[in-house]
């Protein structure tokens, strides 16, 4: 086994894992890729990494400056964790809407937090707004340089999977897979992913799978990027508009899914293959059984297991914040709940 040079070199190379009961319910080898096997426990460490890197090589940072990213979590931990090792400085503005588990281990990876109310994005106060006039505003007495990743722009976002993704799923199924399937939260991963593996395999399909209340559903379906009825619990996924990373990206299916179907998903991976997942797994994996259904059996299909459910574990793994939410509690989940420590009282 090689030896990474830090953590940077250690972000990808995650496998492949079979996931067993979705491959045998639709009759195709349904893979997801292992990302919340990352240092920072998420797909996003691959984009962190490459906009910092970028940014060193176009000479925007140099050592002790900042980086500054608007984020539901993920991407900001990513950044956090690259910064360290390269020796700068993170302040992350993040919706106050987001889970506990994210925003804590933000902090854990000395990054600043400025949290923000959820508002729309077409309001100027929306943390991505608020994050760039705070990039703005710090260069004008940063020495050293700021970089506002601007993750829902930055081409280097996709970049990061043209360079690691693709290449990774190509050699780790040795060409043989079908199609590729994933949710939209910027749309890196799946801009990124496509384009490498199109360049290989011409006639592979690519998937959407979209969670309610999102536009990637009805762009890729019905040409227009409309917002879909309803919402989700799925933190990090759920785009509302056309951006310059998925302009002109080619989608053969797409698929809304919702959080009725998408939660047992979860339940069922934790349960019976030992994978704790988060909320966009969910939603990747029952589109990809979706569009195995429509494939047919015997196909290989690659989608992406995002990051760890623990990151989740207040709202997801909550029977209560389930209940209010009118999804479906497990019986395991109420037992485990109800359990109390050794002395705990009452």
């Amino acid at each position: 086994m090689p030896v990474r040079d830090g953590i940077v070199d250690a972000i990808g190379h995650t496998p492949l894992i079979k996931l067993r009961r979705a491959s045998e319910l639709t009759g195709c080898t349904i893979l997801g890729k292992a990302e919340f096997m990352n240092p920072g426990g998420s797909v996003k460490d691959r984009p962190g990494r490459q906009m910092i890197l970028e940014a060193e090589k176009r000479g925007e940072l140099k050592p002790g400056g900042l980086v500054v990213e608007s984020t539901a979590g993920n991407t900001g931990i990513g950044l956090a964790l690259v910064a360290n090792a390269r020796g700068y400085r993170t302040i992350i503005v993040i919706p106050d809407t987001q889970s506990q588990e994210k925003k804590d281990m933000l902090r854990l990876c000395g990054a600043e937090l400025v949290e923000v109310p959820a508002l729309p994005y077409s309001d100027p106060d929306n943390y991505q707004h608020v994050g760039r006039r705070l990039a703005d505003s710090l260069r004008k007495s940063e020495r050293n340089g700021v970089l506002f990743a601007d993750q829902w722009n930055n081409l280097d976002n996709s970049k990061a999977h043209y360079v690691s993704t693709g290449p990774e799923i190509w050699e780790e199924t040795g060409g043989k897979v079908d199609a590729f399937i994933c949710s939209i939260g910027t749309g890196g991963t799946i801009a990124g992913t496509s384009a490498f593996l199109r360049e290989k395999k011409k006639d592979i399909v690519i998937g959407v799978a979209d969670p309610r209340g999102a536009a990637m559903y009805n762009l890729f379906a019905h040409g227009e990027a409309k917002m879909s009825d309803g919402g989700s619990i799925a933190e990090g996924i759920g785009l509302g508009r056309v951006t310059p990373i998925i302009e002109g990206m080619t989608v053969d299916k797409a698929y809304l899914v919702s959080d009725e179907e998408a939660v047992p998903v979860i339940f069922d991976l934790l349960a019976h293959e030992g994978l704790c997942l988060g909320g966009s797994s969910g939603i990747n994996v029952a589109g990809a059984m979706r569009l195995a259904r429509d494939l047919g059996p015997g196909k290989t299909i690659v989608t992406m297991l995002c990051d760890f459910g623990t990151r989740y574990q207040s709202k997801l793994f909550n029977p209560q914040f389930l209940r209010s939410k009118s999804l479906p509690v497990p019986a395991w989940l109420e037992r485990t709940s109800a359990i109390k420590p050794p002395f705990a009282k009452s």
